[in-house]
């Protein structure tokens, strides 16, 4: 191990393991190394469902009537992929794709007064929407039209819109929208937390209405997908596509200090042996001098025997649960999937629910989703702290990635990830030039 490496990477979570794949494809000599014998940190999938009780400290083992443990993964963060967005295409560019399969989610829903409702995203759908009245139908029709065909480029399409001057809540009192539509646009279909996007300006949130309607039109039922087996599949992923650019890993090794000389990275010391490096990076719980707490995060793991009610008996689903509805800054989000994932033994449903903690209460935040869930066979509850990064790694050359948050997709870790490679490299990250270097080697077939 008493080696010189371009990068070391400790921590093998989904954020990691991307990294070390793109610096691998780069060209940079990568070292990977986790204190865990498993892959994926915090954003693991555990199994079998005995050691989920463990981590959580229940007493005895799960019932008979769960099945083998064996045939559980379950995620401890849950996450969806939006079909068109970022995290598919990093994916697709490095065909990480060949390593796992991926299913449709069947509906995305929405909480209105205590009840839930199909995300009327596309013309067809909102005029058929029970969510909104007959002259609201249209307003909101008019509405997805106009975002359909909004390009920055061509001031025809703006219909007096400034993309870069007028806000989001200008756009909705152009159109005319309600409180109610005006929720469920921003927080089920553009995916903000809270409500600070309406004083923004708007492209932002044209993008995201976009994004989202362009990833239901691949597929249809939903705009998000889900891999066979759970999300820790998607980490491994990576970690193959490092291995097969050189990165080397090491699982189980135990990380003793991280070596600083002037400020700067020098090496990682492990088992007593240093390895050196120009550049490190890693997750927060390996260098929490350089990290400060930026919020808490509850997130309850629910086992049931049943579908979601209301959602047409979906095998898989989302709910948004926007802020207003229920008196809160941030929104309430609940991921559901099941036994037809090869996530949970037959007939069984795995939902998470998730939010930001707001009071001392974390429980009594997430009961409006937990209602939702009932009868829950199981529970297991989790309140984390959030992490971000101290040192931008400007100087240190170490670069550390942010907790995962509250959102049920991978868009901010996809953020998260393009701001640590610009830091790291002085350039932005171009999915362009990562297809390029990748056909480079393998030629455009892609394949070892």
């Amino acid at each position: 191990m008493n080696e010189e490496y371009d990068v070391i990477v400790l921590g093998t979570g989904l954020t990691e393991c991307i990294l070390s794949g793109i610096m691998s494809v780069k060209g940079k000599k990568v070292l990977h190394m986790d204190r865990n014998s498993y892959y994926g940190g915090d954003s693991a999938s555990i199994t079998p469902l005995e050691d989920l009780y463990k981590r959580f400290s229940l007493p005895g083992a799960p019932p008979e009537t769960m099945g083998k443990g064996r045939d559980w993964n379950v995620d401890l963060i849950p996450k969806f992929l939006m079909a068109n967005g970022q995290l598919v295409r990093m994916l697709l560019i490095t065909q990480v794709t060949r390593y796992l399969d991926f299913k449709v989610i069947e509906g995305s829903f929405v909480y209105k007064k205590g009840s839930i409702y199909k995300v009327p995203s596309t013309e067809t759908e909102a005029l058929a929407s029970s969510l909104m009245g007959l002259f609201e139908k249209r307003r909101f029709r008019k509405f997805l039209v106009f975002i359909a065909n909004f390009d920055e480029n061509d001031p025809k399409t703006m219909e007096g819109v400034d993309p870069n001057k007028t806000t989001m809540r200008e756009v909705y009192k152009k159109f005319d929208l309600g409180q109610d539509v005006i929720d469920f646009t921003g927080h089920a279909i553009a995916l903000y937390r809270t409500d600070d996007y309406l004083d923004q300006p708007c492209l932002d949130s044209i993008n995201r209405i976009k994004l989202y309607s362009e990833s239901l039109a691949r597929y249809g039922k939903s705009p998000y997908l889900y891999p066979l087996y759970g999300l820790g599949e998607l980490p491994q992923g990576f970690a193959r596509l490092s291995a097969i650019y050189g990165g080397t890993y090491m699982l189980n090794k135990p990380i003793e200090e991280i070596i600083v000389e002037n400020g700067k990275i020098v090496g990682v010391k492990s088992e007593g042996e240093i390895a050196r490096c120009k550049q490190l990076i890693c997750d927060p719980s390996y260098i929490m001098d350089r990290a400060k707490v930026v919020g808490k995060v509850i997130r309850v793991i629910c086992i049931l025997s049943h579908p979601i009610k209301n959602t047409s008996d979906s095998n898989s689903c989302q709910i948004i649960i926007p802020q207003n509805q229920v008196n809160r800054k941030h929104d309430i989000y609940v991921c559901m999937i099941s036994y037809a994932h090869n996530v949970a033994a037959q007939g069984k449903y795995i939902a998470i629910a998730s939010t930001t903690v707001e009071t001392n209460d974390p429980e009594k935040e997430i009961k409006p989703a937990l209602d939702l869930l009932e009868p829950i066979e199981q529970k297991f509850v989790s309140i984390g702290d959030l992490y971000a990064p101290t040192d931008l790694g400007n100087d240190s050359q170490i670069f550390i990635s942010r907790s995962y948050d509250a959102t049920t997709h991978f868009e901010t870790t996809c953020d998260d990830i393009k701001d640590i490679y610009k830091r790291m490299t002085g350039t932005d990250f171009d999915f362009a030039e990562m297809e390029r270097k990748k056909n480079d080697i393998f030629g455009d077939g892609g394949d070892q």
